[in-house]
């Protein structure tokens, strides 16, 4: 099923700064999704495409699908911004976008894969050490399958706040290790993991519950689970 879109802001057919020359190349634009790509079911779940050129229309793609949309009006920013609602399971996967001047597109942006987790048990994080993280330590976070999971997935580390998972990793076996390397106090936060399918219908886990990362400068902290 094509998923609802609904265009909250785009630029359409405007000029002034940010225009180019008819023949030149268009620039590739980018896409994010906010606040996350990782995202539980019936949630709301924004694309946002920007592009640095100002005068183009912007165009969604599912995997090769183009998703229609209902022109919105013209704006002065390069934003085109596309709301999926009440996401379900058949919404995830890769979504890229492109601008159009014309008939002439864009180089096709870097592509976002959408999960909506939920499909399979949830998996388990743990510190390899428990006790003291002060700046400077090497942390590493293991995350692992349940026992009766046996399909072939691939790990996502998932940090609060961030809108993307900050790692990906196949597992050895039932487990892998993220390794967050020499932390800084920009380490801190809570982080949980995943695990899904890396092709079509992208299935995804619930995520694990959150583990806790605190570190402070020369002041001694811990891992804890919250």
């Amino acid at each position: 099923m094509i998923p609802k879109l609904l265009p909250l802001l785009c630029l359409g057919l405007c000029t002034g700064q940010g225009g180019r020359e008819p023949d030149e190349p268009l620039p590739k634009p980018s896409l994010r999704a906010w606040p996350s790509s990782v995202a539980p079911p019936r949630s709301n779940v924004t694309l946002q495409c920007r592009s640095p050129t100002k005068d183009v229309h912007f165009t969604l793609r599912k995997g090769n699908v183009i998703l229609p949309f209902a022109q919105p009006p013209a704006s002065t920013e390069g934003l085109a911004e596309f709301l999926l609602t009440d996401l379900r399971t058949s919404q995830a996967g890769k979504y890229t976008c492109e601008v159009h001047r014309g008939g002439l597109p864009s180089p096709p942006s870097d592509a976002v894969l959408l999960l909506v987790t939920g499909g399979f048990p949830k998996p388990s994080l743990q510190a390899h050490r428990r006790g003291v993280v002060t700046a400077g330590d090497n942390v590493t976070l293991q995350c692992q399958l349940p026992g009766d999971v046996f399909r072939p997935v691939v790990f996502a580390l998932l940090k609060a706040g961030e809108v993307a998972p900050i790692q990906l990793r196949t597992p050895v076996g039932k487990e892998t290790d993220f390794s967050l390397g020499t932390v800084t106090a920009g380490d801190s936060g809570n982080y949980s993991c995943v695990y899904f399918l890396y092709q079509t219908p992208f299935w995804a886990s619930e995520p694990s519950d959150p583990l806790e990362v605190r570190v402070r400068g020369e002041v001694s902290q811990g891992f804890s689970e919250v």
